[in-house]
């Protein structure tokens, strides 16, 4: 929100800072400019996988370091690799707690960030120091946003498609069937648009013995992250789509992973990938220097494709080439990047990325 009277950076506030709309500082009435959503990716290396599945839907990132840490942190530097595999260049750094910290060692921090990031994806980025508990500087921070993260431009003629987040039944214990709502899935659209009544598929689906049989159904809500009703949602931010599916297939996230667009325009479902992988020298993430060995015949990988995570054995090395038997199929199409990850010391890390070719 902006205050249409008052100077930048005091301009700037969000609905949660001002729930009034009014100006703290002088009294107008504030306008909206737009809303975002954030997918807040956890910080443990082990949770890399979801951090990588919440990255395939951003359009920017605000990376957080804590001002009373060193920098890096080993998630820190696990997270900025993510981005880069992701390909979100669009960066800015918020050096978070300087509440706990002298002004020497907040500076000393700050040169450790600039250190940190210097030759990567976000050696520019801006990096504001604020503290969140005592709300300061949020204002420049969110001036930062406007001028540094725009809303991209949307192709809405694309036939639309959505990568699934979550999938959840809102129905509680004991209600009567007559009373049951069908199963809801949240992500963010990509392309294209969505509205309520359309008829949708979702692949891969559900799985039935062995195989998965895509889903077919149609929009009954569409609700936006913040709450609000919608008839027609857009690519940008997270929506949650209310459907007329059985609540038990999209119970405990169970979809997510899927890919959710028109009738017989999605890409194929595969279990097996081929796939151009790039391997990073040295493992990121981690406290003492390891070099990343080579991918070896019949190893196990994680993959993440979009949302999807799941685990591909390599079958064949041909060249350049890795071939992967996938444990869960995934939907997916040439061009498209992965991440992937091997098990080390029990954890799935990040190993480097990859580009699908067919």
């Amino acid at each position: 929100m902006k205050c249409p009277k008052c100077p930048p950076p005091q301009c700037y506030t969000t609905k949660n800072l001002s729930p009034d709309g009014i100006c703290k500082h002088c009294g107008s009435k504030l306008e909206e400019l737009r809303e975002i959503s954030f997918v807040d990716a956890p910080g443990h290396e082990i949770l890399m996988a979801t951090c990588l599945s919440g990255a395939s839907l951003l359009d920017a990132a605000i990376l957080v370091i804590a001002a009373d840490e060193p920098c890096p942190q080993p998630q820190t530097s696990e997270h900025l690799a993510a981005l880069e595999i992701v390909g979100v260049d669009n960066i800015i750094i918020v050096q978070n707690k300087i509440e706990l910290v002298s002004r020497e060692k907040a500076i000393e921090h700050y040169n450790q960030i600039k250190n940190f990031i210097k030759g990567t994806i976000a050696e520019n980025a801006p990096i504001i120091p604020v503290s969140a508990i005592f709300k300061s500087n949020m204002d420049i921070l969110l001036e930062t946003i406007e001028k540094q993260i725009p809303t991209p431009e949307r192709d809405l003629d694309k036939p639309a498609r959505m990568l699934i987040a979550r999938s959840f039944d809102i129905n509680k214990p004991g209600t009567p069937p007559e009373k049951l709502f069908g199963g809801v899935v949240g992500g963010s659209i990509i392309q294209g648009k969505l509205k309520v009544g359309d008829t949708i598929e979702i692949r891969p689906g559900y799985k039935i013995d062995k195989s998965y049989k895509p889903l077919i159904t149609k929009i009954v809500s569409l609700v936006s992250g913040s709450g609000n009703k919608l008839e027609e949602a857009y690519p940008g931010g997270l929506i949650g789509v209310g459907t007329e599916l059985d609540p038990s297939l999209t119970k405990a996230d169970r979809l997510v992973g899927n890919v959710l667009g028109e009738v017989g325009t999605l890409p194929p479902t595969k279990d097996m990938l081929i796939i151009k992988p790039t391997l990073m020298k040295r493992l990121v993430g981690s406290r003492k220097e390891q070099e990343i060995a080579n991918l070896r015949q019949s190893e196990p990988l994680m993959i993440v494709v979009g949302t999807a995570a799941t685990v591909g054995i390599i079958r064949k090395l041909a060249g350049d080439k890795v071939h992967l038997a996938l444990k869960r199929p995934v939907v997916a199409e040439p061009g498209q990047r992965v991440a992937i990850g091997r098990a080390i010391e029990k954890k799935w890390r990040l190993i480097g990325h990859g580009i699908i070719v067919e």
